[in-house]
């Protein structure tokens, strides 16, 4: 049977997995030195609501990608620790969603700034 559904349990759940974020994957904290830094800057960017909100989504998506990719590997970890070419293969491509979602972020940050200071 499954469990009744408790928001505030899920909720600090959530929390703890973003602490084990911050406790065990030097990879986010690195990204959030940049990623916070890029939210601060956003507020005070004349760009209107939509870009605004563009910039904020692709900087949340790197984040998202990143616990993904932590997730993928942990559980690949947890079945092996020893070398499996389909172990390897999953966690290259939970490594490429991170690298594909800071690629799209560059890319909407360098689009709309340039857009910015070109008019």
């Amino acid at each position: 049977m499954k469990p009744k559904y408790k928001f505030f349990a899920n909720a600090s759940y959530a929390l703890a997995g973003v602490l084990a974020m911050l406790k065990n994957e030097v990879a986010f904290r690195i990204e959030l030195a940049f990623i916070i830094p890029a939210l601060i800057v956003s507020v005070f960017l004349p760009v209107n609501f939509e870009q605004h909100l563009l910039l904020v989504g692709v900087l949340c998506i790197i984040i998202i990608a990143e616990c993904v990719n932590s997730a993928i590997e942990a559980c690949v970890d947890l079945v092996t620790e020893n070398f499996h070419e389909k172990a390897k293969i999953a966690k290259d491509c939970a490594s490429a969603s991170v690298f594909f979602s800071i690629v799209l972020a560059v890319g909407v940050w360098g689009f709309v700034l340039l857009n910015l200071f070109l008019n």
